[in-house]
């Protein structure tokens, strides 16, 4: 994520801000621009140009602006949601104001990656659309259907969600991350299924035609072995090669983002004095020379990033920040999700 800063007093502010914690302007987020910009009251309501504060401003903290004339008044993240709890449903609406403000940040990354987001409105078939339901009044399954996301909201209260963190032997479990995750079996479907990608795919995560129902079968009734650390980001990634492409493709997304937000900060490890390389040398030697460029640097920024990381947690007596080790099999994955992003981001340009 970026640093932002108020375009009146030139304070810091967070992408989540609906007003400046400085100067108290009141700010929307303008996905045109990428910029939280100062709202001026025109008579009829604050607006920046065309554009308005979404309709979802007081009912989910979006803080995103929406066109003047646009279906309920919605922005763009907020109108790609075609199911949420009722307006009577206080506990339902508080979780999806937190999974709202989890969609944002991720169409925020794709958006800076380059990735659409087509909407399911301008394609009835493949376009992307959200259900964000309440377990509450009944079982949810958190999936993807041909670009229909389905979201448990209770996944937005930690206590549920650690509770299946544990219960899975998960080191790692966000709202944040389903969502990357869930996202990453649409691109499969849009960028993967039926392209040049495809025979790569295979070599790489296997046959996509596997029985799903079956591998998942097998996957929940076998005992949890350490033999998936190998080639795998995650346990659940070994379940098939669609949800191995869904996982790999979502801790992608953790770690650009991470990146970026490094950046934006000032962050950089320059210590210890130490011979970091010895870390990853052998793991990125696995790799062609030819794709040590621009993964290789993401790579050798990123390592020594988490390192650091993790050496701050236990320092305030935490677990790792970054619970994950990438072998070499794993890079080679997520070079090739790399590749796959920067193709398609240059499609849309």
């Amino acid at each position: 994520m970026r640093a932002f800063a108020c375009g009146n007093c030139r304070g810091l502010v967070f992408f989540e801000n609906s007003i400046c914690i400085t100067c108290g302007r009141a700010l929307g987020y303008d996905r045109g621009t990428a910029e939280l910009v100062v709202l001026r009251e025109d008579g009829d309501g604050l607006r920046y140009g065309p554009l308005r504060p979404c309709a979802n401003l007081q009912l989910a903290g979006c803080n995103w602006l929406a066109e003047e004339f646009a279906p309920g008044g919605l922005c763009s993240c907020c109108a790609l949601t075609r199911v949420r709890p009722a307006d009577h449903d206080e506990p339902g609406l508080a979780a999806f104001a937190r999974t709202e403000a989890a969609k944002r940040r991720l169409l925020f990354q794709l958006d800076t990656l380059g990735l659409r987001t087509t909407p399911r409105t301008e394609d009835p078939d493949h376009g992307l659309a959200f259900d964000l339901l309440s377990s509450t009044d009944g079982p949810v399954t958190t999936g993807h259907d041909h670009g229909v996301i389905t979201i448990d909201l209770a996944e937005g209260e930690d206590q549920h969600r650690e509770a299946i963190r544990v219960r899975l032997a998960e080191p790692y479990r966000t709202l944040l991350g389903h969502l990357r995750h869930e996202i990453g079996h649409w691109y499969w479907e849009i960028l993967i299924d039926a392209s040049p990608f495809a025979e790569r795919f295979r070599d790489l995560f296997g046959d996509p035609n596997l029985d799903y129902s079956t591998a998942l079968e097998t996957y929940y009734a076998k005992p949890v072995t350490d033999e998936w650390t190998i080639g795998y980001v995650s346990h659940y990634a070994s379940a098939h090669p669609w949800e191995d492409w869904a996982e790999t493709f979502a801790h992608y997304l953790h770690i650009r983002d991470t990146l970026q937000t490094a950046a934006a900060w000032g962050i950089e490890v320059g210590g210890p004095d130490l011979d970091l390389s010895v870390a990853w040398d052998a793991q990125l030697s696995a790799l062609p020379s030819e794709d040590l460029d621009e993964f290789g640097e993401i790579v050798r920024t990123w390592l020594p990033l988490t390192y650091a990381l993790n050496a701050v947690n236990r320092s305030m007596g935490h677990d790792d920040l970054y619970p994950f080790v990438l072998p070499p099999r794993v890079l080679d994955k997520l070079r090739f999700v790399h590749v796959v992003a920067i193709t398609a981001a240059a499609r849309t340009h």
